[in-house]
């Protein structure tokens, strides 16, 4: 045999592993009409967004992570407040959205919200807490400070007649 005639018959075998390959791959696909549900690849399954931290009524974006040394928690039997440090790369719009969303989604109601170029505070409201949401924009992270109290109940400034200094 010659050199052409084996270069010949090994692209002949080649071609022939190759488009049999194709024809007759047996591969995982189901058949048309099957009533087996198909699996969603893994890049379509939702992954959640957001998480409820400290707060079981305050939701947090994932992007978001908590800074420990600027966050204090108290806890006690039914009561949690305290103030809730988070630090992300998330704009600052972004956030004021999704909290504006959300905290009305939770049952929250607006008090105030005041905005400024570097600087957002929300305050928010229920019976018995309020909550206020700081949005600090700064170099490198977004800064977010959530801070929950109880209400005082008839709180505000009284007047005294009878005061002595």
């Amino acid at each position: 045999m010659s050199y052409k005639t084996v270069v010949f018959l090994c692209i002949g075998l080649l071609a022939t592993l190759v488009i049999s390959g194709c024809v007759f791959n047996t591969g995982t696909a189901e058949p048309q009409g099957s009533s087996f549900p198909q699996e969603k690849p893994a890049e379509e399954v939702k992954k959640p967004t957001a998480i409820y931290h400290d707060f079981e009524d305050i939701l947090v974006p994932m992007e978001l992570a908590v800074v420990k040394d600027r966050t204090m928690i108290i806890s006690t039997p039914g009561y949690r407040s305290g103030i809730l440090t988070l630090k992300g790369r998330v704009e600052s719009n972004s956030l004021y959205n999704f909290f504006s969303n959300n905290m009305e989604k939770d049952n929250w109601q607006v008090f105030s919200r005041i905005k400024s170029p570097e600087t957002t505070i929300m305050v928010y409201q229920k019976t018995s807490r309020c909550a206020v949401i700081t949005i600090r924009d700064e170099q490198i992270y977004t800064y977010v400070e959530i801070s929950v109290a109880p209400t005082v109940a008839g709180a505000g400034v009284q007047k005294s007649e009878n005061l002595t200094y």
